[in-house]
């Protein structure tokens, strides 16, 4: 992935009900910051020139994250998840991070079937979180779109 691809990787995001965008991590800057610091880690799918599946995978040095792991609703079961988390979990392990994690909502359940399908557990630690800017709220997909 590149910021290039961008502009569609984010119209898919806005296409999938219940996802969740931040105002201020999922704008085009913050998304180019992201890729300038994991430069060969995230990835997208295409069919037929089109964005069908997107991560935002990084690392900080010690454990890798995935982040908006998305494939549009016309090409799910069709294997392009589970080969994009292959290629992002391939580049981490070249890195020599050993460790991999993410956020699934808890109303995700299809994400969260995929997880487990796929062999992924279920950490049974509690997730905290700071906000620094208030203006860096979540918005889900479907229910509020006006202030996206």
């Amino acid at each position: 992935m590149t910021i290039a691809d961008y502009e569609e990787v984010h119209a898919l995001w806005l296409s999938i009900r219940g996802f969740g965008i931040r105002a201020l991590d999922d704008s085009r800057e913050d998304i180019a910051r992201f890729i300038e610091r994991n430069p060969a880690t995230s990835v997208v799918a295409r069919a037929d020139g089109k964005v069908v599946g997107s991560i935002l995978c990084g690392s900080d040095g010690r454990q890798g994250a995935f982040y908006h792991v998305c494939v549009a609703q016309e090409f799910r079961r069709r294997g392009i998840g589970t080969s994009m988390v292959g290629y992002c979990m391939q580049q981490l392990k070249e890195m020599g991070i050993n460790k991999v994690a993410l956020i699934a909502f808890a109303g995700n359940s299809a994400g969260n079937a995929f997880w487990k399908q796929i062999g992924w557990t279920k950490s049974n630690v509690n997730y905290y979180e700071f906000l620094l800017n208030e203006k860096n709220i979540t918005r889900f997909i479907g229910e509020d779109n006006d202030n996206l």
